[in-house]
C-alpha cells in the first residue's frame, strides 16, 4: 500500500541525524517530504527544554548517539560545540528544495565530519562542499525565512514537540527510538486502534505536579 509522510527534522539534532541515516530500512512505498523546522521553537511553545539543556542528560545524550552510530555503522562525530544555532543550516536546505541529496550533505558536515556551522568560519566551509559561493545570498531572503517559520508553525499545530518526527496520516511517530513501530503501523494500521491503545491515549492523571 502506497503512503505518503512528512519528516520533521532539525540539523541541531543528532537523533534527526541518525534516524535519516537509517531511511533504507523504510519501505519504497513510502514518500518521505523532508520539512526542515526549528526545535528550539517546538521548546519555547510547549515550554519544554532540551536534552542538551539538562547537564546530566546533555553527556548522556551524546554518548548514546556515539554508541548508537558505531552499533549501526554510522559515521559520527559531534561538533565541537552542541547545541548550536542551526538557523543558517536550515535555511540552506530550503533555499535549495529540501533534497535528500542536499539534507544528506549538510547533515554529513555537521553529525558525519564533525564540523561547525555556527561561525563564520564553519558555514562558509560548509558551503564550499555545496559548491555554493552565494549562500549568505540565498539564506537571506525573506521567501526562505517564510518557509522555515510556517515549516515550524505547522509542526506545533500538529501537535509535533520533538525532533525528529514522521507524520503519517495524521498519526505522529517522534523519535529514533519509534521507528519500529511507524514500520509496524505501515504494515498493519491496526496497531494503533486496539482498545488498549485507545485507553492509553484517554488516561486520567492521578496527580499533577504543581510548579
Amino acid at each position: 500500500m502506497h503512503h505518503s509522510a512528512n519528516w520533521y527534522f532539525d540539523f541541531i539534532s543528532p537523533f534527526s541525524y541518525l534516524q535519516f541515516k537509517t531511511f533504507q530500512r523504510l519501505p519504497d512505498s513510502l514518500d518521505v517530504r523532508l520539512v526542515p523546522i526549528l526545535f528550539a521553537g517546538l521548546l519555547n511553545h510547549w515550554e519544554q527544554k532540551g536534552p542538551a539543556e539538562i547537564p546530566r542528560k546533555r553527556t548522556d545524550t551524546y554518548q548514546y548517539c556515539h554508541w548508537y552510530a558505531e552499533r549501526h555503522g554510522i559515521p559520527f562525530t559531534t561538533p565541537p560545540a552542541h547545541p548550536f544555532n542551526p538557523l543558517k543550516s536550515l535555511r540552506l536546505a530550503i533555499a535549495l528544495n529540501t533534497t535528500h541529496e542536499v539534507v544528506d550533505l549538510i547533515f554529513n558536515y555537521i553529525w558525519g565530519e564533525g564540523k561547525d556551522v555556527h561561525t563564520e568560519e564553519g558555514f562558509h566551509g560548509l558551503t564550499l562542499e555545496a559548491n555554493l559561493p552565494n549562500a549568505n545570498d540565498l539564506i537571506s531572503s525573506a521567501s526562505v525565512k517564510d518557509v522555515l517559520r510556517q515549516n515550524t508553525e505547522q509542526a506545533i499545530a500538529l501537535g509535533i514537540y520533538g525532533v525528529p518526527t514522521f507524520t503519517i496520516n495524521n498519526t505522529l511517530f517522534w523519535g529514533l527510538d519509534r521507528t519500529d513501530m511507524m514500520l509496524d503501523y505501515l504494515e498493519n494500521p491496526n496497531v494503533l486502534t486496539t482498545s488498549e491503545m485507545r485507553r492509553l491515549s484517554t488516561l486520567p492523571k492521578a496527580v499533577e505536579r504543581h510548579l
